[in-house]
Parts: structure tokens; C-alpha cells; sequence
């Protein structure tokens, strides 16, 4: 064999190397892909088996306050109020209190010129006098009539006729006086009056204003509007809409404490008055009557307040966060997770309204782990995760996490409401 043979020999045996190494290459690459890909699917699927249990936020029953606060708006009133119309036709002659004036009970507000009234009184005293005349004629000529009874002079007919007479005459005169009477009354309400001691909130009338009789001032809408306002405010009445879930709180020993915008940081103590005892179908709340106290006269009539009632509560009853109930076909009910972390749908007895909590009649117990904000789509028997509370948003006390048992989910302290990617990642690899 010569030489070039042999160097044709390793250039053939240098080839099939190569060419080997490359198969063993692709080989390797190909079982590398292989096996990444099959590690991607399991770990794909382990995860996919992990988020599909939900991950849930737990709490606990909590006692029930010692008391309860209630902030409702009221509406104050003064202690007495009344428009005052006038009651004969005629013009304001002169007003003499103007709105603010302090006024006492039969002080005179405005009086009225009543020309006609004047003329029509006038007319009923001469009347009254003419009246007057005819009977104490008609009585002399029924006593002479009545001296004649028994001789041939006059009939016993003539006789009766003459003391009929005079016994209409003593009508007439009194009818006479009725009507002096009556015009005298109107002739008083020429002068307009307070009704009792008060302040003049309103005054609708001026000098040369025309007023008619029993409608104040009509306007030229034709409605009568009053010619003075007056409101007693040494006390005041608070009325409040009291819902029907606080009306237990109603009795003779509430009280309440008053607010209004125009005094800032000052209360102002009620004491109850009076309720309607019964409820408004429409709002389903009770009028609910409050007095206070205004010595000061700082309160002023028709203001708005907000009224802060405290009743005692019953810490026996368990209360839950509105959040943790679940409307459902079968009633109300509550999730609560078990020692195997699975959920079990419980039928509640809800109480009181408080507001932002409800109270659990029966249920639940004391240490029970309810879920807060549960999905509507939680099933009996489902399993779930427990994770923490976010901070700011949904925070619980730490005493339901503590006593919750440790999962994989929870063990890296994670206080979000969902874990992280690789956590849930980490919690499906453990399982």
C-alpha cells in the first residue's frame, strides 16, 4: 500500500469521527429538548393545579360592642312657631317689629287701617241704640196694655199681643249687642300681636300693604302668605327619622348628642320627648321627637343637625363584617374553612344591622375560621389556601391567622391577598 492509500485511509477514518461526534450532538440536543420541554409541562401543570384552589382570607367571630353609636341627620324646630294672618281687610298702617325683635306675648307687631270696619262698627252701636229705644217703648205699652187686662177697654188678645211684643224688642236688643259685640272683636285685630314670648322670624308686611281679612297678604299668584313670623326658642325640637333595626334604642331615657355645621366641635345635649310609634312604609323609620335646651338662643329654627345617639349593645351576640355573608338560594350563609382546609357552607342567623357588621344569632362559633369576602363561587367541600390579610385594605387581627394552621402557601409570610408566581410555583413543587 503506498502512501497516498494511507492518507486516504485517515482522511476516511476522520470523517466518520465527525460525523459521529455530530450525531452524538443532535442526539443530546434532542434529549435535552425533550426532557426541558417534559419539565416545562409538569411544572406547567403543577401550577395550573395550584391556582385553581382559591386562595381565601379568614377571620373570627368577634363579641358585640358594649354600646352602640348611631349618626342620623335631624331637623331642628323652635319650641312653639306660628304665622300670624290678618283678620279684618285693610291696609298696614305702621309696622313697628322687624325680623330678630325679641318680642313678648301680646306685644303689637303692625296695626291696620279699616276705614269700612270703623263705618260698619259705628253703624251696629246706633243700630244697638235703635234697638234699645223700640223695647223700652214696646215695655211701657205692654205695661199699660197689661193695666187695662180685666175691663171693657182692651181684649185679653190685645193684652198678649203687646207683651209678645216687648219680649221681641228684648231680642232685637240683644241681638243688637252680639253685633256690637262682634264688631268690637274685629275692631281688636286692627292691632296684629305676638302669640306668646319669641323672636320675629319672618315679617311679610309693609306700610300701605292691602291685607285681606283671615289671609294675610295675597300675592299676585293669589296665595295668602302671613304678615309676621313668630317662634318661641327658649327650646328647641329635634325631630330624627329613627330606622326601624335602632328603634329598641327608644325610650324616655335616650339621649342624644347634637351637632351643627355653624358651630363647630360644640355639642349640644337632647333628652327624648316623643315618638310616632309607628314607621313610615316608604322609609321604614320612626319620627322620633328630641328637646334641647336654649337658654342662649344659639339653636335657630329650621336648622340642620346631626344627632349621635349611644344605646347599649349586647357583647353576648357575635357580630361578622357584612363582606363575610353570602346571598344564596338557601338563605344566608357564610363560608368557614375546616381543620382540612376545605370549605363548609353554614346557614346564619343574621340580627341587628350595626352598620359596617351584622349581627350572628346562630351559626357560627366564637372560634370559627370565616372567610372574609368570599367568591359567590365557593362550593361545600372545597379546598383552599389561607392567605394573609393585605395591609390597609382588608386587615383582620392577627388572632385567626395565628391560630389558622401553617400551609405551604403561608410559610413564606407572603401578607398579600394573592401569593406570588413563584411562591405558588414553590407551594404546588411541595405538594
Amino acid at each position: 500500500m503506498t502512501g497516498a492509500d494511507d492518507i486516504k485511509g485517515q482522511r476516511g477514518r476522520g470523517s466518520r469521527i465527525w460525523v459521529g461526534l455530530g450525531v452524538v450532538v443532535v442526539a443530546v440536543i434532542v434529549v435535552g429538548g425533550i426532557v426541558e420541554r417534559r419539565m416545562h409541562v409538569e411544572s406547567l401543570t403543577r401550577q395550573t393545579a395550584d391556582a385553581a384552589i382559591p386562595r381565601v382570607q379568614v377571620i373570627e367571630p368577634e363579641h358585640g360592642p358594649k354600646t352602640r353609636t348611631l349618626d342620623l341627620p335631624g331637623n331642628i324646630s323652635a319650641w312653639y312657631q306660628a304665622p300670624i294672618y290678618a283678620q279684618v281687610s285693610g291696609y298696614v298702617q305702621m309696622w313697628y317689629k322687624d325680623i330678630g325683635a325679641k318680642v313678648k306675648a301680646g306685644e303689637i307687631l303692625a296695626t291696620i287701617d279699616t276705614p269700612g270696619l270703623d263705618a260698619q262698627y259705628a253703624a251696629s252701636k246706633a243700630n244697638f241704640d235703635v234697638a234699645m229705644a223700640r223695647y223700652k217703648l214696646a215695655q211701657i205699652t205692654a205695661k199699660r196694655w197689661k193695666a187695662l187686662q180685666g175691663t171693657q177697654a182692651v181684649s185679653q188678645q190685645e193684652v198678649d199681643v203687646q207683651a209678645a211684643n216687648a219680649e221681641a224688642q228684648a231680642a232685637e236688643v240683644e241681638a243688637a249687642r252680639h253685633e256690637v259685640s262682634r264688631y268690637a272683636a274685629l275692631i281688636g285685630f286692627k292691632q296684629i300681636v305676638a302669640p306668646f314670648d319669641g323672636v320675629v322670624t319672618s315679617r311679610l308686611a309693609d306700610v300701605g300693604d292691602y291685607v285681606n281679612a283671615g289671609g294675610g297678604d295675597v300675592s299676585s299668584s293669589g296665595t295668602a302668605t302671613e304678615l309676621f313670623s313668630v317662634a318661641d326658642v327658649h327650646r328647641m325640637r329635634v325631630f330624627v327619622s329613627v330606622p326601624q333595626d335602632y328603634a329598641d334604642i327608644i325610650g324616655p331615657k335616650l339621649t342624644g348628642d347634637i351637632t351643627v355645621p355653624q358651630y363647630p366641635g360644640r355639642v349640644f345635649k337632647a333628652k327624648f320627648l316623643a315618638t310616632a310609634k309607628a314607621f313610615n312604609a316608604a322609609t321604614r323609620t320612626v319620627t322620633t321627637e328630641l328637646v334641647v335646651d336654649n337658654d342662649k338662643r344659639e339653636l335657630w329654627p329650621d336648622s340642620y343637625a346631626t344627632v349621635h345617639f349611644t344605646a347599649p349593645g349586647d357583647p353576648d351576640i357575635l357580630i361578622l363584617p357584612e363582606g363575610a355573608l353570602l346571598f344564596r338560594a338557601q338563605g344566608m350563609q357564610v363560608a368557614v374553612v375546616d381543620d382540612h382546609n376545605r370549605i363548609r357552607l353554614r346557614n346564619v342567623t343574621v340580627g341587628t344591622n350595626l352598620g359596617t357588621k351584622v349581627q350572628i344569632l346562630a351559626g357560627v362559633g366564637l372560634h370559627d375560621r370565616v372567610v372574609n369576602n368570599p367568591s359567590s363561587g365557593l362550593l361545600e367541600g372545597q379546598e383552599v389556601y389561607l392567605v394573609g390579610s393585605t395591609p390597609g385594605y382588608n386587615d383582620v387581627g392577627a388572632s385567626a391567622m395565628a391560630r389558622a394552621p401553617t400551609t405551604d402557601a403561608t410559610k413564606d409570610d407572603d401578607v398579600r391577598a394573592m401569593p406570588s408566581d413563584q411562591g405558588a410555583t414553590d407551594a404546588g413543587a411541595r405538594r
